[in-house]
């Protein structure tokens, strides 16, 4: 009888584990899909931008429209990682945990550089339009 029950009890666990981790797998999902679309509205509201300049001689420079584009980015990383943590989220391996470090490492820095881009370029953005003046 103890048996059984501690059997049933491990069956009802491991149910439970697995439609924890069917929605794991869908808010990673949801994570990646709205990192795609960040990325997807960056570009085309950057290739806009970049046409305008092209075409009209908009006033906006070539620094200008890569800071815009670079927020897009960063904010994108930043759902890839929360992507890559939560799927690591349920019974981790050693291997997934080693890659999710060796991700977290890349993005991080990734995100670190184009921070630092962003803040020299929005500098130079703030000088040119308080020199312009």
């Amino acid at each position: 009888m103890l048996f059984t029950c501690l059997l049933l009890v491990e069956l009802s666990l491991e149910a439970v584990e697995s439609q924890v981790a069917g929605i794991v797998q869908w808010v990673r999902f949801g994570a990646e899909l709205i990192s795609i679309l960040i990325i997807t509205i960056g570009i085309v509201v950057t290739a806009y931008a970049g046409i305008r300049l092209f075409i009209a001689g908009s006033h906006k420079t070539f620094n200008e429209i890569r800071f815009t584009f670079s927020r897009y980015l960063v904010m994108a990383l930043e759902f890839e990682l929360a992507a890559d943590i939560i799927g690591t989220a349920i019974s981790p391996t050693w291997d997934q945990l080693g890659k999710l470090a060796v991700i977290a490492i890349i993005r991080t820095f990734l995100n670190y550089f184009l921070g630092m881009e962003m803040k020299e370029e929005k500098k130079e953005l703030i000088e040119k339009s308080t020199g312009a003046r």
